[in-house]
């Protein structure tokens, strides 16, 4: 029986050592938390309300194609990691590409971009041990996940840049005082690394991974964690998500979500639901809309 693992992908034995030393001084620091429910104290999410994952972004009252003002007085931003925070699909596609190709997957021509968007982009590990290697048990598929974000995780040490905009974006999010948190369907290590990589670690006040809830992306289940931990409401909140599934996600909450275009194409990231989709941070779109957002709040502090 076949079980892939780091140096069954011929990688220099020094490359392992440097990683984790790299990872050894990226931990986050303590002002970004990383959420594990507490069963005891915080409703299950079976107990939170059920959203339609069919929702779509039609329900809310817009007044252009890419309005925000409807979120007045807007209270929290959350965010997707992987493709929204930074243009990483580039290098889970090369990692999976490179693993599955040494298992023998589709007999052994390696897959192409356009079946890493279909079947792979935006997906939990969990599902993809049954969308990628049916046939394996459980276990033996599991641990080929895990091995391919150690690989995904050693790439990304050496390659990764944050999306571009992000800063100014972060700085406007801080200069108004609001709520923001991390919702991710991400391994917890790739998390903190990619975190720690941006510099956001002083940035977030939560990370939320999909591995602590009940159900992850495309279920609403992260995004209502986030709501119930940052204490804010739907009807005030803000989403950022490069795929098809987060879109879904976040929508099934009962938010808006701005789609990240990036990789995943603007037509199904608009079917999904997004409310309109950018392709940065820096998109004229993105912050007509956030000023729009800016002058409807000030209209309503003063009639107030």
């Amino acid at each position: 029986m076949l079980t892939l693992s780091l140096s069954s992908l011929h990688l220099p034995h020094h490359h392992h050592l440097l990683f984790s030393d790299h990872l050894s001084h990226t931990r986050l620091h303590k002002t970004t938390t990383f959420y594990i429910p507490n069963r005891c104290d915080l409703p299950t999410i079976s107990q939170l309300p059920r959203i339609s994952s069919t929702t779509s972004s039609n329900s809310y009252p817009t007044s252009s194609e890419s309005s925000l003002a409807f979120l007045t007085p807007l209270q929290a931003i959350l965010f997707d990691i992987d493709g929204t925070l930074c243009d990483s699909d580039p290098t889970h596609y090369n990692a999976f590409r490179i693993m599955l190709q040494e298992i023998g997957f589709n007999g052994g021509v390696p897959i192409t971009e356009e079946f890493f968007i279909k079947n792979i982009s935006g997906k939990h590990n969990e599902e993809l041990c049954g969308v990628l290697l049916p046939n394996w048990d459980l276990q033996r598929a599991r641990k080929f996940m895990d091995d391919k974000e150690a690989f995904f995780r050693r790439l990304a040490s050496e390659q990764l840049e944050p999306v571009k905009g992000l800063n100014k974006l972060c700085k406007w999010i801080e200069e108004h005082g609001l709520k923001r948190a991390a919702v991710t369907n991400a391994e917890r290590s790739n998390a903190e690394l990619l975190i720690s990589m941006l510099g956001l670690s002083d940035f977030f006040e939560v990370v939320v991974l999909a591995n602590d809830c009940e159900r992850q992306k495309p279920f609403p289940d992260p995004y209502l964690r986030a709501l119930q931990v940052l204490e804010v409401s739907s009807k005030h909140t803000l989403v950022f998500e490069d795929s098809v599934s987060g879109v879904k996600a976040g929508v099934a909450a009962g938010m808006p979500v701005v789609g990240m275009g990036l990789r995943n194409p603007e037509k199904s990231l608009a079917d999904a639901g997004a409310s309109f989709v950018i392709n940065d941070f820096n998109d004229p779109k993105l912050w007509t809309a956030l000023e729009e957002l800016e002058n409807e709040e000030e209209i309503t502090t003063v009639t107030t």
